[in-house]
C-alpha cells in the first residue's frame, strides 16, 4: 500500500522526537481527550530493546515536509507478540494509517523471519472515538482480543479509607529493598499471568523497565497478611 501522491515517508531519529511528540498529543487527544505520551515515551519507542528505529518504524510527511504520522513496533520481551502503534494527526493525516500500518506488517513479517519463526502475533489499539482506524484493522483481518475501560472519578469529598481486615497491613513499597521489589514483582506476575498475551519479564528486566523514567515510589503500596506480602498496587502520576 502505498502513500497519497505528493506524501513521503522516512525513517526517524532522535532529533524528531518534538515533531513526534506534537502527533501523538494530538492523536491522544483525538482519541482518549488528552496527552498521553512524553517525550520520554517517544524516545524509548525509539531506542529500546529489540526495536532498531532505522529498520522499525517510520514517519509520514505531507507534501509540505511536516510530519503528520509515525508508527512503530514494540516487543519489551524480544519474544512473543509485535505490538503495532500507528499515530497519525487526526486533522491531516487520518489516510495515512492504512499504508503505515500495511509498511509495519511487511516489517513485522521481516522479523518473524530473522528469528526462524512461522508467524509473529501482532496487537494494535483503537479507542471507541477512532471508527475510521477500527475499520481500517478489520479491513485488514485484525479481530478483537480484549478491552480496556478508562474510568475516572473526582478526588474531592472522598470517603475515609476503611481499616483492613484483621491480619492485613497495607504498607509504601521499600523502593530500595530488594526483598520488597522481588515480592512485588512475584506478584505481578503471578497476577498476569492468565490474561491474554501476556509476556513475563525477568525480576532484573522488569526492575529496569519500571525505573528507567522516573517512579513514583509514593503511589505503590503492598498488602501483607501475617506478614506476607500477598497483593501490589502500582500507580503513578
Amino acid at each position: 500500500m502505498t502513500l497519497p501522491a505528493g506524501w513521503s515517508a522516512r525513517r526517524p531519529t532522535l532529533d524528531d522526537v518534538p515533531a513526534i511528540l506534537a502527533v501523538v498529543h494530538a492523536a491522544d487527544t483525538f482519541a482518549v481527550g488528552y496527552p498521553d505520551f512524553d517525550a520520554a515515551d517517544v524516545e524509548a519507542a525509539l531506542s529500546g530493546p529489540y526495536v532498531d528505529s532505522s529498520r522499525d518504524s517510520w514517519l509520514a510527511l505531507d507534501p509540505d515536509g511536516q510530519v503528520v504520522g509515525w508508527t512503530s513496533i514494540d516487543n519489551p520481551t524480544g519474544t512473543g507478540r509485535e505490538f503495532v502503534d500507528v499515530y497519525v494527526d487526526p486533522e491531516r493525516g487520518s489516510q495515512l494509517r492504512g499504508p503505515l500500518l500495511a509498511r509495519q506488517l511487511d516489517r513485522v513479517a521481516e522479523r518473524a523471519a530473522e528469528r526462524s519463526l512461522p508467524a509473529l502475533i501482532v496487537r494494535c489499539a483503537a479507542f471507541d472515538p477512532e471508527r475510521d482506524w477500527a475499520r481500517v484493522l478489520r479491513d485488514t483481518g485484525f479481530t478483537p482480543a480484549k478491552r480496556y475501560v478508562r474510568m475516572h472519578r473526582s478526588l474531592a469529598d472522598l470517603t475515609a479509607e476503611p481499616p483492613p481486615p484483621p491480619g492485613v497491613t497495607v504498607r509504601p513499597v521499600d523502593p530500595d529493598g530488594e526483598l520488597d521489589l522481588r515480592e512485588f514483582h512475584r506478584i505481578f506476575d503471578t497476577a498476569f499471568r492468565d490474561t491474554p498475551d501476556y509476556e513475563p519479564l525477568g525480576f532484573a528486566e522488569w526492575r529496569k523497565k519500571v525505573t528507567q523514567h522516573g517512579t513514583s515510589w509514593d503511589e505503590w503500596f503492598v498488602a501483607e497478611v501475617d506478614g506476607v506480602v500477598v497483593g501490589a498496587l502500582q500507580s503513578s502520576d
